[in-house]
């Protein structure tokens, strides 16, 4: 190897190491932003991960003294908008309207009290508003962004965020947080499965694995197949003991997880079937930060 070579080897190492430290320590915050503006704390997950392996893949392509933070950002809205476009699309509704800019309006001083109920709002709200808007309001009051630092994000001027976030905080005290008061009683196939894994019962776990199941989790990479997928049941007999209880999440049955003694949930499970079989396990141990502010419902009681 030349010495300029090794000389590129080490500089893209650095870089590397550099760019996965500041997207481990940003994932929290990044995955706020994702959930918010694609609705669901769960989808919001698939957007990062989505955009973290898009991020390692053209790690080479990053111009030498590029700030990772606003790239890292960016990276995440582009994929949050075309999973948007995507949703959009399925639907048969031009996304592309939202984009329109508001009239430029001066925004009143900063309140605290705004930035406090916007941070505590469902994220069903969010996906209440056009597209900038929404970007705005998370982006300020959510994460606490500059104004400057939102414009160079979503490409705007100054004042055309400053009207996106006046009408999105406007547009936000008009909505309504209606929820249902009961949810759903939980399926029989995650009943059975709380029951199994509060057991203790791994084989008769692994016994409910598809062949081509998969395992997703957060910081870790994916892992395919009854055998390996398998080993996730190994671990958490080795782990301090913890208990699942079913519950509701954006129309999605998942499993609470909570340390025992019986303590908060602290994140959660997703399983997805084939059948009677287990096709999909996403567990969010290493993504704790999924659940912050997920408008969870405890299933009902069979």
């Amino acid at each position: 190897m030349t010495q300029d070579a090794a000389l590129e080897a080490e500089e893209r190492k650095n870089l590397l190491a550099a760019l996965a430290g500041e997207a481990d320590a940003l994932r929290p915050e990044l995955h706020r932003y994702a959930a918010r503006l694609v609705g669901s704390v769960i989808d919001g997950e698939d957007v990062i991960q989505d955009a973290f392996a898009r991020v390692f893949a053209t790690v080479g392509s990053i111009p030498a003294g590029t700030p990772l933070r606003p790239w890292l950002f960016r990276i995440v809205h582009n994929r949050a908008i075309d999973a948007l476009r995507q949703r959009s699309t399925r639907r048969s509704e031009p996304i592309e309207a939202a984009f329109d800019l508001a009239d430029a309006s001066a925004v009143g001083p900063e309140d605290a009290l705004i930035r406090q109920d916007t941070v505590r709002l469902a994220l069903s709200h969010f996906a209440e508003l056009p597209v900038p808007q929404r970007s705005a309001v998370i982006l300020k009051d959510v994460l606490g962004e500059s104004l400057a630092d939102i414009a160079a994000l979503l490409e705007l001027s100054v004042d055309a965020v400053k009207a996106h976030l006046a009408r999105g905080r406007a547009r936000l005290r008009t909505i309504s947080d209606v929820r249902s008061e009961v949810a759903p009683s939980p399926t029989p196939e995650v009943l059975n499965f709380a029951a199994l894994f509060n057991a203790r019962d791994w084989d008769a776990l692994r016994s409910l694995l598809a062949d081509d199941v998969r395992l997703r989790q957060a910081r870790r990479p994916e892992i395919s197949g009854a055998a390996d997928v398998g080993r996730f049941f190994t671990y958490y007999a080795e782990y301090p003991p913890v208990r699942l209880e079913p519950a509701w999440l954006e129309g999605r049955e998942i499993l609470l997880v909570s340390t025992e003694p019986l303590g908060a949930p602290s994140y959660f499970m997703l399983l997805e079937w084939r059948g009677q079989k287990i096709s999909l396990i996403r567990d969010h141990r290493y993504a704790t930060y999924v659940i912050d502010g997920a408008d969870v419902a405890p299933a009902a009681p069979r």
